[in-house]
């Protein structure tokens, strides 16, 4: 699982405390045989793409480290409803204890996934790259953009310090677009100075601003909030001088049109913003 920088051990144990409390699962204490044993399936009920599996079975190991734990699909995978993706033996008493965490995360996830992965599907052939926002529930962001990436977007920036990108609100209280790009490259933030990087990102929503930010210096432009029409003829301005980002209120019925405006990235913050949780249950096996 490539989640970089991601403690999975502290967000099991947090997860997991969170949810039991200070007295443990008391349900399954008093009705359960403390050496029983469960053979269960976790299963979607919806058609998915999959995302979190790995931090299912480490709830699951967390409270039983001698679960046998089989993976019947994968982080990434498209599946049907009805299809099975893990089967879990074990202690009855652990699983039970562990199953809302873990069912909660791979539901949260692998929803996120599966939104991203129809927007994914809208633009194919067109060109244009997918790309998430930091739009994220505190604290979930690298677990969010790893599910993004399972269904199919590109991460944007993952924090601040993560690339430059002015927007409105700095422009003003900088005095302008130039000042705010000649800021920026003097703390060495554009691309010729920090090789590799996505360099100077400036937001414009006016084609009237797309000169003055080029000859800033700007390295990529995000035309923000823009229609079709404004979109083909900001990127028929900018003639692929810079790599252009469309971004704001994008939704399923309009990204297709969007794309085929020429631009070269799409950034939804729909996809982390408003994915509904997939149907995923476990069940005794």
């Amino acid at each position: 699982m490539d989640l970089p920088g991601f403690d999975l051990d502290t967000f099991v144990r947090a997860t997991l405390a969170e949810d039991l409390g200070e007295g443990g699962d008391v349900t399954s204490a008093a009705v359960i045989p403390a050496d029983a044993r469960l053979t269960a399936i976790m299963a979607s009920r919806d058609a998915v793409v999959v995302a979190g599996l790995p931090l299912a079975e480490a709830f699951f190991r967390a409270l039983d480290p001698d679960v046998t734990v089989e993976h019947l699909a994968a982080d990434g995978d498209r599946v049907a409803a009805g299809t099975a993706l893990l089967r879990l033996t074990g202690n009855a008493r652990a699983l039970l204890a562990a199953e809302r965490s873990a069912l909660n995360t791979v539901q949260h996830l692998t929803g996120i996934a599966t939104l991203t992965r129809t927007y994914v599907d809208a633009i194919t052939g067109t060109g244009a790259v997918l790309l998430d926002t930091r739009k994220t529930l505190p604290g979930l962001r690298l677990l969010e953009k790893y599910a993004t990436r399972m269904g199919g977007a590109t991460n944007h920036r993952l924090r601040l310090d993560d690339g430059v990108m002015i927007k409105d609100n700095h422009i003003a209280i900088a005095g302008g677009v130039d000042a705010a790009v000649r800021g920026a490259t003097a703390a060495g933030l554009g691309r010729t100075s920090a090789p590799g990087s996505v360099g100077i990102v400036v937001e414009v929503d006016r084609i009237d601003q797309i000169e003055p930010a080029l000859a800033a210096g700007a390295d990529r432009l995000l035309l923000d909030n823009m229609d079709v029409a404004t979109l083909r003829a900001a990127v028929a301005l900018i003639a692929g001088r810079v790599p252009t980002e469309a971004s704001g209120g994008v939704r399923l019925d309009t990204i297709r049109g969007i794309a085929q405006s020429g631009v070269t990235f799409i950034s939804v913050g729909r996809l982390t913003q408003s994915a509904p949780a997939a149907d995923i249950g476990l069940d005794y096996a």
